[in-house]
């Protein structure tokens, strides 16, 4: 669950997880805030890896009192088999994507959904409204498909 107020921008490989593959958005990621008064602020180290990345960030100083979630989660749903080209590359075999969101507020669910890639098309066809979860979503599906190694169709190695 990372806090939704996170705007991830890169991967950040060396941080001081234990378990960096059980994240949110299945690895850290660094960024910056997008909490009202502290838009565009690039928390410091720490704070990525106690807060942004993990949701729940009460202690963080840039949270709003007032708020409609507290974190985001992301899990994928759909995906069909992939299937082997003859170099080796696995791609997937169905276009469609889907991933599923769940947005928290005091360990409850507020809202969810089901936001739809196509990997023929290489591109979102069924977006959020919220830009911070959309870009967590897309940061969520570039993770889970390197640790699947799966190549979308249409995208070169």
């Amino acid at each position: 669950m990372a806090c939704p107020f996170f705007m991830p921008v890169a991967k950040l490989e060396d941080g001081a997880w234990p378990h960096p593959g059980r994240l949110p958005l299945g690895c850290g990621w660094s960024g910056h805030c997008t909490a009202p008064g502290h838009e565009g602020e690039v928390p410091p180290r720490e704070a990525l890896e106690e807060l942004c990345n993990l949701g729940y960030a009460e202690n963080c100083g840039r949270l709003p009192r007032e708020r409609s979630w507290d974190a985001v989660r992301f899990a994928v749903s759909v995906e069909k088999q992939a299937e082997k080209r003859e170099n080796g590359t696995e791609i997937l075999a169905n276009r469609i994507i889907q991933v599923e969101y769940a947005c928290e507020l005091q360990h409850r669910p507020k809202d969810h959904g089901k936001l739809e890639f196509d990997g023929q098309a290489m591109a979102w066809v069924r977006r959020h409204s919220d830009s911070r979860v959309q870009k967590m979503a897309e940061c969520f599906l570039e993770t889970y498909l390197s640790k699947r190694k799966l190549q979308l169709n249409g995208a070169s190695s």
